[in-house]
């Protein structure tokens, strides 16, 4: 059997208990294929980046499934049949997470560095500074206080 990662996305507008009653039988659903639920997570009900069918929120749940093909498939095709969902994601993978997943995580136990953490490379502030002088006469454009090169004066008539 292999292993995958499934989030899908509820309606903002059914309860708490419906979503639990769609992960329930969601889980069935691979229980009789064959497979097993490895990991169940309920994210919320959080923002949604764009509006979908009128819903600006949904609730968020993970799974982690081993499970065959077969399993996988017809739990997305109920998950398309079924009006509550809003939208799902299934990722095959090559090994499960153990414990919580990023989103369950506290914000100040996830691995973030700070911003004056980040390796810049060989270049320093005089680097930058020199490379922009570089090209500063050509993104001005026109100053008006340069002389006229050769091509200038036919144009004007000298």
């Amino acid at each position: 059997m292999s292993y995958y990662e499934s989030v899908f996305i509820a309606r903002q507008d059914i309860s708490s208990t419906q979503v639990e009653q769609l992960i329930e039988q969601f889980a069935e659903i691979v229980a009789t294929g064959g497979g097993e639920v490895k990991k169940r997570e309920y994210w919320g009900l959080r923002s949604l980046a764009y509006r979908i069918k009128k819903n600006r929120k949904g609730h968020y749940v993970l799974f982690n499934l081993d499970a065959p093909a077969a399993a996988v498939s017809e739990m997305e095709r109920l998950m398309r049949l079924n009006e509550d969902i809003l939208r799902y994601l299934t990722v095959k993978v090559d090994a499960l997470e153990e414990g919580p997943s990023v989103m369950m995580q506290a914000k100040s136990d996830r691995d973030r560095g700070r911003r004056g953490d980040r390796d810049r490379g060989d270049r320093e502030r005089g680097d930058r500074d020199r490379d922009r002088g570089d090209r500063g006469d050509r993104d001005r454009g026109d100053r008006g206080d340069r002389r006229p090169r050769d091509g200038d004066r036919a144009e004007q008539g000298e």
